[in-house]
């Protein structure tokens, strides 16, 4: 495939290696938050709901993201935030399995899904409990107790790749039902979730998706569940006919009845316009690309790095992992600070992780290089040893 770069905003001097925390801005969303601001909403006023069709943005937003996780188009809807769509699917799959009572994770699972989980089933105070493996021995751990297993797809520290059909096709053998969580995954990797059945999956819209901070989660339930489900999460707009204002509630057909408040307009139009940049690019190749690209950088990192100062967290094999690389470092956060500094940006996750998303709509061999050059530097003559580049500011 070949690189997009110019329809993305990148600072002048700057090597973005973070696309997997927060995309940059595409040129496209400028224009279309404007005309979202102007055109509708200031000359609409409350008629843009109809006017311009915000009332079914997060269907249609849901639909492009249906695309590049292997989804029908109308199996997935954009609403609220990765974490409350979590407790969504974690809630109604305990209600689908009552006779089970373990939620099965990993301890790479993003923390978030954890925190979420936890909560939901102290509330619940039925038993059920929230059991953790080792990463590798998912498999192993899956039996006839598990109602859910709820893992996230692509490690967020290590860019380690979980099989999701083999998996998933383990806890349907023992009647248990699959959450995937898809925040390092959805624009990164094909996703195959009609191929493999899983049953729920989840992700955000500001990562690979590029559709800025903050910007909308998505929500996935396979077809045949969908018609089943009784939301724990029983809002307004999953509500069959919202304005009715019928005191009962009577859920929407379908993962429309997951939806539960007022869509964030703005969020949603700006993720809207940057999931058009998709519409002529194969995620496969996109794919190929970022192996390509990974594996560049691992092997000038190593050849460049001073001995001992790194030692590489990510699989080696391309096919074992996500589109980032990242690097245990006894020093990280300092090292990541005067990369920076540099113009290099990455970013650190506690305790000991430095990583570099890489983003192949974006990223350019040239990027790669330079990039390892600055680190190579910064390692080398300890660029990173000064108290500025080790005091913690509140995001890592």
């Amino acid at each position: 495939m070949s690189c997009i770069r110019e329809a993305f905003h990148i600072p002048d001097g700057v090597i973005y290696l973070d696309g997997n925390s927060l995309g940059p801005l595409p040129h496209v969303v400028r224009d279309r938050i404007s005309q979202t601001i102007n055109a509708h909403w200031g000359e609409m006023l409350i008629r843009g709901w109809n006017d311009a069709d915000w009332i079914n943005l997060p269907e249609r937003v849901g639909a492009k993201i249906a695309q590049l996780i292997g989804a029908p188009q109308e199996s997935v809807v954009a609403c609220d935030s990765t974490s409350v769509n979590v407790h969504k699917c974690v809630s109604a799959a305990l209600a689908m399995r009552p006779d089970r009572n373990v939620v099965l994770s990993d301890t790479g699972n993003f923390p978030t899904d954890l925190y979420v989980a936890e909560g939901l089933l102290r509330q619940l105070n039925k038993g059920p409990e929230l059991l953790l493996a080792d990463p590798e021995s998912v498999l192993a751990a899956i039996d006839d107790t598990v109602a859910l297993v709820m893992l996230t797809q692509v490690d967020y520290r290590t860019g380690r790749l979980h099989d999701m059909a083999a998996i998933t096709a383990a806890a349907h053998h023992h009647g248990a039902l699959v959450m995937w969580d898809l925040a390092h995954s959805a624009g990164a990797l094909p996703v195959d979730l009609s191929g493999c059945r899983a049953d729920f999956a989840v992700g955000c819209g500001y990562k690979y998706l590029n559709g800025g901070p903050g910007a909308p989660a998505f929500i996935f339930v396979r077809p045949d569940h969908a018609e089943h489900l009784d939301p724990a999460l029983s809002g307004w707009l999953g509500h069959a006919a919202p304005f009715d204002f019928d005191l009962g509630y009577a859920p929407a057909p379908g993962v429309g009845r997951m939806r539960v408040g007022t869509p964030p307009i703005l969020s949603m139009a700006a993720l809207d316009a940057a999931l058009d940049l998709w519409d002529d690019i194969d995620i496969h190749q996109v794919r190929a690309r970022s192996i390509a690209l990974c594996d560049q950088f691992i092997d000038q990192v190593e050849t460049i790095a001073p001995d001992g100062a790194l030692r590489l967290a990510s699989p080696r094999d391309g096919s074992q992992r996500g589109s980032q690389i990242s690097f245990h470092c006894e020093e990280g956060y300092a090292v990541m600070q005067a990369l920076i500094a540099r113009g290099v940006i990455g970013d650190f996750r506690a305790p000991d992780i430095i990583r570099f998303g890489i983003a192949p709509l974006y990223t350019t061999e040239q990027d790669i290089k330079e990039a390892a050059e600055t680190l190579g530097d910064v390692l080398c003559n300890r660029l990173w040893d000064t108290q500025e580049y080790k005091t913690r500011a509140a995001v890592t």
